[in-house]
């Protein structure tokens, strides 16, 4: 190995799943490295909702997930890890003479005796509206993802899509637009019956079976026309901004070639966390297994069952549980 840099773990994906095994390798006083696509750590966290609260860390009644990021990344780093910016995970190769995986991203090879995929669910592309006028206002008054409510303030705001990512932004819109309308083309709604219940009682107007026809403006959004879905009636709206949230279309990339049994689009691991090949293994929304919940709390603990048999692997004396962490000096 001489000339190689070689790593006790590394884990492809920074962000919560990926930020808490990088501390709990710290932990188990592993050399480790994190390598993500992102130009910086938190994954969708930070990419796609850094001013959405999450609800569902325990300890934290809601916390904003920049917030949740910057604490995450604190813990993660407390044992400097490597951490590798903007590289996407290409090739995953296997030295048998030296027992190592080789990892081959746009920018280099990285050299490790085990690994961690903790890739979400992969890169994200917001789906588009098709509508005539939307794709020419991107950026000018149309969005598909929100980084921050500044922007919203005093406006004329238009949220379209009935999932979760749009019942929370009308939770978090309400307060600071000056007007806002929920336009969603049928009447049910695939979020959460809390979160739906709690936007209905806001000052909003929610334009069931609705759909937006066409978007109007020269150099910024002005206004659209609305389709009614059962009636084909027409109808014009002011507009100052219209965000877009009807999903996304994820990919895991390059990882489905890495010889890695799938379901679908999602990895398989055993209760180990463990894939089909030795020293390979991952945690969080990437995985599919009995009973998974796609949760960050759930995530978390995965990824740490990953760390113990990936440290056992490493070196088969030690303990695959070392006992709890107020039991330890990890200082």
């Amino acid at each position: 190995m001489a000339g190689r840099d070689v790593y006790d773990i590394t884990i492809i994906g920074g962000g919560p799943i990926g930020l808490f095994g990088a501390f709990y390798a710290g932990v188990r006083e592993c050399k480790t490295k994190i390598i993500d696509s992102l130009s910086e750590l938190g994954g969708q966290l930070t990419a796609l909702y850094p001013e959405k609260y999450i609800y569902d860390m325990p300890g934290f009644p809601k916390v904003l997930a920049k917030d949740l990021v910057k604490d995450m990344v604190d813990q993660a780093l407390w044992k400097d890890p490597a951490v590798c910016l903007e590289e996407r995970s290409e090739s995953l190769e296997y030295d048998e003479a030296e027992d190592i995986y080789i990892i081959q991203t746009n920018a280099a090879r990285h050299y490790t005796r085990t690994v961690i995929i903790a890739a979400g669910i992969g890169s994200l592309r917001p789906t588009q509206l098709s509508s005539p006028g939307v794709n020419e206002l991107v950026g000018a008054g149309v969005e598909y993802v929100v980084r921050g409510l500044d922007k919203y303030k005093g406006k004329d705001v238009v949220i379209v899509g009935g999932g979760d990512t749009a019942i929370d932004w009308t939770l978090h819109l309400a307060p600071v637009a000056k007007s806002l309308r929920v336009v969603h083309r049928r009447d049910v709604f695939r979020a959460h019956e809390g979160s739906v219940r709690a936007a209905m009682q806001l000052p909003v107007e929610f334009m069931l079976w609705w759909v937006v026809q066409e978007a109007h403006g020269e150099d910024r959004l002005e206004a659209l026309t609305l389709r009614n879905t059962k009636t084909d009636e027409l109808k014009r709206i002011q507009a100052d901004e219209m965000v877009v949230c009807i999903g996304f279309k994820s990919d895991i990339g390059p990882i489905k070639t890495w010889g890695l049994e799938l379901d679908k689009n999602l990895i398989l691991v055993d209760d180990h966390m463990q894939t089909n090949r030795p020293g390979v293994f991952a945690a969080g929304d990437v995985i599919s297994c009995e009973g998974k919940l796609k949760l960050i709390a759930t995530g978390v603990g995965e990824v740490a069952i990953a760390v113990n048999y990936a440290k056992n692997r490493i070196d088969p004396s030690s303990k695959i549980f070392p006992g709890h962490s107020s039991d330890m000096d990890i200082r």
